[in-house]
């Protein structure tokens, strides 16, 4: 019997798993990136002081790498359908809590709680994608699954910028729980075949522990901490930078953050299609290159365009476009580690280096009084070079067939 990834072309079957893992991470992202956009009103309930505020900022992210913890290992060990939906169900209850929060702490401890569930969603969702879509299609596909964290963003900025000030941020929150409901439907979704067939006759610490995979996962661990800290210092503290640095109103902040998203829906629904064509590495390298030149534009040389309104939303949309080298890691990371350990070694990679930017906040702090809040884009420029410099450690990838191996 063959293989979902065996058929020349995606089926129905393929198209309902792709919308399974792409609502997952929409809506997994869209509850990482809310609170950015609500905090002023949580800040004017609760007068938090700027420890708190930013210990409650890196809360969700921190336990993103718990989540790919312990995700990546019940993808592994019960499947990549049962984690998506465990994760699913997690940061829904966390989002309801946060709705309900009395004050600070439990704030917190409720992001955190949504945070551990975010971190399921974009690993177990790439290695199903990865694992039953057609090898030759698999980077477009793996993009239109990553398309959920610019239009999660997105989401998150509509909701905070324009519903959030009608109804409250208590809100927000309560309706960002609610699409779990749907996800959780779709329990027809069929499991990945190719971890089905896959051998067990490994622990998943002997596997990642291998000379064949351990190396591997070193380099794509730096590869994604380099990515990771050039858009982590610059989407958590862009709505800040705009409105604080820049003197934009909380409208005209959200007005620009959309502008970078519309440039990054563009930006990951190309990459997949030009990495299928020209491979991963060289098609990332272009697009962190302008990344780079899309976040300088707007920090390092603001008084050349600020006076012209229009040239800063193009700029703020060329580094979202740049933000399409995300498109890139479902595909790749698919294609370098066995069926064995997928699950576990991509949730861990992406949520463990997204756990450290728990320190974006502080290092923003340690930054501005020197630099100026412009200074953290800067510094995420820099990150975007080293990136598109350390793609070239991994080997090319495109087009690999995938099978049932350890």
């Amino acid at each position: 019997m063959s293989l979902l990834n065996q058929s020349q072309r995606p089926t129905g079957t393929h198209i309902a798993i792709l919308l399974f893992a792409w609502g997952a991470w929409l809506f997994g992202f869209h509850s990482l990136m809310l609170l950015s956009f609500v905090i002023g009103p949580i800040r004017a309930q609760f007068s938090p002081t700027e420890s708190q505020l930013a210990w409650l900022t890196g809360a969700a992210i921190g336990m993103t790498g718990v989540g790919g913890f312990l995700f990546g290992w019940i993808s592994d060990r019960l499947g990549r359908k049962t984690s998506i939906l465990l994760a699913t169900l997690t940061f829904a209850i966390g989002n309801a809590a946060c709705a309900v929060a009395p004050g600070v702490a439990a704030l917190a401890a409720a992001r955190g709680l949504a945070g551990l569930g975010i971190g399921g969603t974009w690993g177990g969702g790439q290695a199903l994608i990865g694992e039953t879509f057609p090898a030759a299609t698999r980077g477009r596909y793996g993009a239109i699954a990553q398309t959920g964290a610019p239009l999660g963003l997105g989401l998150a900025a509509i909701l905070g910028s324009f519903v959030a000030p009608a109804l409250g941020w208590r809100a927000v929150f309560a309706l960002s729980a609610l699409p779990a409901a749907g996800l959780l439907a779709m329990r027809a979704v069929p499991e990945s075949d190719l971890w089905r067939a896959h051998p067990r006759d490994r622990s998943i610490a002997q596997v990642l522990a291998s000379s064949e995979v351990a190396p591997a996962f070193v380099k794509c661990f730096v590869l994604t901490c380099f990515n990771m800290s050039n858009y982590w210092l610059a989407v958590v503290w862009l709505p800040r930078y705009l409105r604080e640095s820049r003197g934009l109103t909380e409208s005209g902040s959200g007005w620009a953050t959309l502008a970078f998203v519309a440039g990054a829906v563009a930006g990951y629904l190309s990459f997949g299609i030009v990495s299928d064509r020209l491979g991963r590495r060289v098609t990332f390298t272009l697009y962190s290159a302008l990344m780079a030149l899309g976040l300088i534009m707007f920090s390092v040389f603001w008084p050349l365009i600020a006076g012209t309104p229009r040239l800063v939303l193009i700029f703020l949309g060329v580094a979202g476009f740049g933000t399409g080298t995300w498109s890139s890691f479902g595909p790749t990371f698919s294609e370098i580690f066995p069926t064995a350990v997928r699950g576990t070694a991509m949730s861990v990679i992406i949520n463990l280096t997204r756990g450290i930017q728990f320190l974006a906040p502080v290092v923003i702090a340690a930054v501005a009084p020197r630099w100026g809040m412009a200074g953290g884009i800067v510094l995420a420029a820099a990150f975007a070079v080293l990136a598109g410099a350390w793609v070239w450690t991994l080997p090319e990838t495109r087009g690999r067939a995938l099978v049932p191996t350890a």
